[in-house]
């Protein structure tokens, strides 16, 4: 993640309490996360999934929530001890070359990756690393903003992502936003 990277002060509108009205996190991702998975939150930003996932998982599960940006990671740290979820919530800054969570291999239950893929400057080590991230089963839900994605981009990103061994699960439906259900 380098070149296209959603500047900070983005980050206050992305996390806004408005954006629940029409992508609401805990309707989109209820049907994929139970309580004490271990999710993933790829480009988690400020945290707008990361904190409604850390309900969801509870006391018992663990979100891994990444950004490339030092200063969303420190926001969603703040966000994250004010709402009681620190405990639950694993916040880590990433390189534009890699994740940097190998201690997690095998690991995780469910991955997200929302309004982030074009961003990557390197797609097919983006999503190798979390398909080695990921359990045998488990779900991967990219997600990606029909005003910055065109269909043409957003089936190249699938298909990167089916070249590294991903099958398709499913095409939910989410506001404003090309998505698809990936499975390792």
């Amino acid at each position: 993640m380098e070149d296209n990277i959603c500047p900070v002060w983005v980050g206050y509108f992305l996390s806004s309490p408005l954006r629940k009205l029409s992508q609401n996190p805990k309707k989109i991702l209820a049907p994929y996360i139970k309580e004490k998975m271990w999710v993933l939150d790829a480009g988690c930003a400020m945290g707008f999934f990361s904190i409604p996932i850390a309900r969801m998982v509870g006391k018992d599960g663990r979100v891994i929530s990444v950004d490339i940006q030092p200063k969303m990671i420190e926001r969603l740290e703040k966000k994250a001890k004010r709402a009681g979820l620190s405990e639950i919530i694993d916040a880590r800054v990433c390189t534009s070359s890699s994740l940097g969570l190998r201690d997690f291999e095998g690991k995780i239950d469910f991955a997200l990756a929302f309004a982030v893929v074009h961003e990557v400057s390197d797609q097919m080590s983006f999503f190798s690393e979390i398909y080695e991230l990921l359990k045998p089963g488990a779900m991967f839900l990219v997600a990606e903003p029909k005003s910055h994605v065109s269909k043409e981009a957003f089936r190249a990103t699938v298909s990167n992502a089916e070249k590294r061994g991903f099958k398709i699960v499913d095409s939910p439906e989410i506001s404003r936003s090309r998505s698809t259900l990936l499975i390792k």
